[in-house]
């Protein structure tokens, strides 16, 4: 601190004094009551400078987060449970995806192949995989009139899963329309 600063700050210091002494004076009576009230002033005081300061913290998992599509850039913010996740529309139903860039195929979850219209009873799980919990059987679809955002994908090919899954994958197969994936600590980043 340099001696303009110095001076600065003895002058705040004795102003905040001058004012204070004011107060305390003027309301000599009413001690109890005063200090209550600057308590008061001071917790809000407080409070509003720890949300303030925590507030970029508290929105990442407080705050839903939206994917933001531009020009062909999409921008997927990672979510509080370390995953990015991408909303697909299978015709007008949205299906919500984990980006799983370990997964080479789109696959559905049992529930998500339902709610777009496959009939899950009628699949033949002829095929398949290998997953972090072991080995499941899939089935082949074809998922027509599939957007993401303005992009019209068109028909993409994927797979219902027969075992339990907690959320739709997709993997590489779809990640690899775009000409650019570049996955940050913070955000997915996709370009055609």
């Amino acid at each position: 601190m340099d001696s303009e600063d110095t001076a600065r700050l003895i002058y705040l210091v004795l102003l905040g004094s001058v004012i204070a002494g004011y107060f305390l004076i003027s309301n000599r009576a009413r001690m109890g009551e005063m200090a209550r009230q600057a308590a008061l002033w001071g917790f809000i005081f407080v409070g509003v400078i720890v949300a303030y300061g925590l507030w970029n913290d508290v929105s990442k998992t407080v705050l839903p987060r939206q994917s933001t599509f531009e020009n062909g850039r999409i921008e997927v913010p990672v979510r509080s449970d370390g995953h990015y996740h991408l909303t697909l529309h299978v015709g007008d139903v949205p299906v919500e995806f984990i980006v799983d860039t370990g997964a080479s195929s789109v696959v559905l979850t049992q529930e998500d192949a339902e709610r777009v219209g496959i009939d899950t009873e009628a699949l033949i799980y002829g095929g398949r995989a290998s997953t972090a919990n072991g080995e499941v059987r899939t089935a082949r679809v074809t998922l027509e009139n599939v957007r993401l955002g303005e992009l019209d994908e068109g028909r993409v090919r994927a797979f219902v899963n027969e075992g339990e899954l907690d959320s739709s994958l997709l993997g590489m197969a779809y990640l690899r329309r775009f000409g650019r994936v570049e996955i940050t600590p913070d955000t997915l980043v996709l370009e055609r």
